[in-house]
C-alpha cells in the first residue's frame, strides 16, 4: 500500500511540474500550462456572461424604448462587442498580465493578419459599417444581386439572408458594401410593380386601360394611393402596356404578381381580348412549283361549286393577325367609355380624354337597397351616376331630399366642404357608378375645369336646397359669396 501512494506521489510531482513549469514569458509575467488553462476557462466564462447580458439588454430593456426590430439588433451587437471585449481585458488583468507590454506583439500580430487574413478584416469592417451607418436591418427585405430575401442576423463577419423559399444564405458582409444593394424596406416600404401586358394590334387601347386597371383595384394587396397607372410602351409582337400598381408588402411581391395576372388575364378573356402572338415571315424558295400546282384546279366532293387549289391555299393562308382579332364580349358588358359618353358633360371627350378620366377612377357595382354611403360619414370619395338611381335620405329630418338620375354626381359636397356627410346615398335599382377619390379628383379636375366650374354651381344649389330644409351646411360666408366661394374653396384644396 505504501508503494502505491509513493507511486501516486511521483505522478502527482510529475504532473504538478508539467502544469506549473514556465513557458514562455509575456511582458513581466511568466506563463505556464495551467495559467494558459485558468485563462482560457475565464475567456469561456467571459464570452458567455456577455452572450447573457446582450440578450438581457436587448429582450428586456430595448423594447422598452420602443425601437424597430433592426435597430434593437445592432445596438445588442454592438453592445455585445463592447462587453466581450473589456471582459477579455478584464481577464488579461486579473492574471497579472501588463497590456502595455503586448503593444509591439499586437502591432506585429496586426500585420501579419492584415496580410494574412484579408477577407476576414474585410468583412470585419463592412460588419461594423452596416451596424453603424445600418443601411439595412433585421427584418429589412433586400436583393443582392440574384438573391432577394429578409435579413435575418447581422454578425461581424456575415449576415443571415432567409429567401422566399425559406433557404438560409450566409452572406459576407463585403457584399453588401460592394455590390448593388436594393433594400426595399428602406424608410419607405412601398414598392411599386411593374406588369408587362402584350396584346393584338386591333385591341382598343382604352378598353385595354380599363381592363388593367380593373384587375388591379380587385387585387387587395394593391395599394389604393398612389393610383394604379398604365403605360403604352409601344410596338412589338402587338401592342405593349405596362400596368404599375404600388404596394406594401415586398416580401411578397411574388404572389402579388401572379395574383395580378391571374385577375388581368381573367378581365382580357371577358372583353374577348386575346394576348399578341409572334409573327414571323415566311420565304418561299419554290415559288414557280408553287404557280404549278396553284394552276390545276380541283373539284370537290360536294355541292355544285368548284374552287381552284388557289383559293384552296388563299383560305388557308389566313393572316396571322386575324388570329388576334378582338372577339365580340360573349356577355355584352358595356365598357367603361362606353357608359361614360352617356354622361352629357363626357359625351363629347375624345379616346385620349376618356381613357386620363378612367385612369382617374373605377367602376362600382350596386344592386338595389345597397348603401354607398351614410349620414355623417367622412367624405373620401366623389361619385358619377353612369346607370341606375340613386336616393338622397336626410335622416335627422327622415325624408327624402333628391333622387339622383344617370349623368348626375354625389357626395362632392362633403369632399369639397370638408364636412360630414349630410345625407345617406342609396341605390333604388341596380346601379353603376365611376368612383374618383380624393387623391385622384386633383388631376381630374386640373384637366378638366370646366367640369370643376359646374360641381361648383350645382354644388352651391343643393347647398341651398339643403338649408332651406333646415339642415346647415358650411359657414354663413359661403352662402353669402355663392359659388365664387366654393370655387376658391375647389382651388385651395386641389391647387387648381
Amino acid at each position: 500500500m505504501k508503494l502505491v501512494f509513493e507511486w501516486l506521489s511521483k505522478v502527482w510531482n510529475i504532473v504538478l511540474k508539467v502544469f506549473t513549469t514556465k513557458l514562455f514569458q509575456l511582458g513581466t509575467q511568466e506563463l505556464s500550462l495551467i495559467m494558459i488553462v485558468q485563462l482560457i476557462v475565464m475567456a469561456i466564462v467571459t464570452l458567455y456572461i456577455s452572450r447573457k447580458l446582450q440578450d438581457v439588454i436587448k429582450r428586456r430593456v430595448l423594447t422598452r424604448f420602443g425601437l424597430d426590430r433592426g435597430t434593437r439588433e445592432a445596438l445588442s451587437s454592438l453592445i455585445g462587442y463592447v462587453l466581450t471585449v473589456l471582459g477579455f481585458l478584464i481577464v488579461l488583468q486579473t492574471a497579472g498580465i501588463n497590456l502595455s507590454s503586448l503593444t509591439v506583439f499586437a502591432g506585429a500580430m496586426g500585420i501579419g493578419l492584415g496580410f494574412g487574413l484579408q477577407n476576414l478584416t474585410a468583412n470585419f469592417i463592412s460588419g461594423l459599417a452596416i451596424l453603424f451607418e445600418k443601411p439595412i436591418k433585421v427584418g429589412d427585405y433586400v436583393k443582392v444581386d440574384d438573391l432577394s430575401g429578409t435579413v435575418e442576423k447581422i454578425s461581424i463577419r456575415s449576415t443571415t439572408i432567409r429567401t422566399n423559399d425559406g433557404v438560409f444564405v450566409i452572406v459576407p458582409n463585403t457584399s453588401f458594401l460592394e455590390n448593388n444593394v436594393v433594400n426595399w424596406s428602406y424608410e419607405d416600404p412601398r414598392a411599386r410593380l411593374r406588369i408587362p401586358v402584350d396584346v393584338p394590334d386591333e385591341s382598343d387601347p382604352v378598353i385595354v386601360t380599363e381592363v388593367l386597371l380593373e384587375a388591379a383595384r380587385k387585387e387587395p394587396e394593391v395599394l389604393p394611393s398612389p393610383a394604379p397607372e398604365v403605360y403604352f410602351k409601344g410596338f412589338g409582337d402587338g401592342m405593349d402596356f405596362e400596368l404599375l400598381v404600388w404596394i406594401d408588402n415586398p416580401p411578397n411581391m411574388e404572389s402579388i404578381q401572379s395574383s395580378l395576372y391571374y385577375l388581368i388575364e381573367e378581365q382580357l378573356r371577358e372583353q374577348g381580348i386575346e394576348h399578341a402572338e409572334p409573327q414571323r415571315d415566311l420565304y418561299i424558295r419554290n415559288l414557280k412549283d408553287l404557280e404549278f400546282l396553284l394552276q390545276k384546279p380541283q373539284q370537290t366532293g360536294a355541292g355544285n361549286g368548284s374552287y381552284s387549289q388557289e383559293e384552296s391555299l388563299s383560305n388557308k393562308a389566313v393572316p396571322a393577325a386575324k388570329k388576334n382579332k378582338v372577339k365580340a364580349n360573349s356577355r355584352g358588358k358595356l365598357t367603361l367609355r362606353d357608359l361614360l359618353r352617356k354622361v352629357s358633360y363626357f359625351e363629347k371627350c375624345s379616346d385620349s380624354d376618356l381613357r386620363h378620366i378612367i385612369q382617374q377612377g373605377y367602376r362600382q357595382m350596386l344592386k338595389a337597397g345597397d348603401i354607398i354611403c351614410e349620414e355623417n360619414d367622412p367624405g373620401d370619395s366623389f361619385y358619377i351616376i353612369l346607370s341606375g338611381l340613386v336616393e338622397v335620405f336626410v335622416e335627422s329630418i327622415g325624408k327624402r331630399v333628391a333622387t339622383r338620375k344617370p349623368g348626375e354626381f354625389i357626395g362632392e359636397m362633403s369632399l369639397l366642404l370638408g364636412t360630414p356627410r349630410t345625407a345617406t346615398l342609396r341605390a333604388l335599382e341596380d346601379t353603376i357608378l365611376f368612383v374618383v377619390d380624393r387623391e385622384n379628383l386633383k388631376s381630374l379636375l386640373a384637366k378638366h375645369k370646366d367640369l370643376a366650374d359646374q360641381i361648383s354651381e350645382e354644388l352651391f344649389t343643393r347647398k341651398e336646397t339643403l338649408e332651406q330644409l333646415g339642415i346647415k351646411v358650411g359657414g354663413t360666408q359661403e352662402k353669402q359669396t355663392g359659388t365664387n366661394q366654393i370655387r376658391q374653396r375647389i382651388q385651395s384644396l386641389f391647387g387648381i
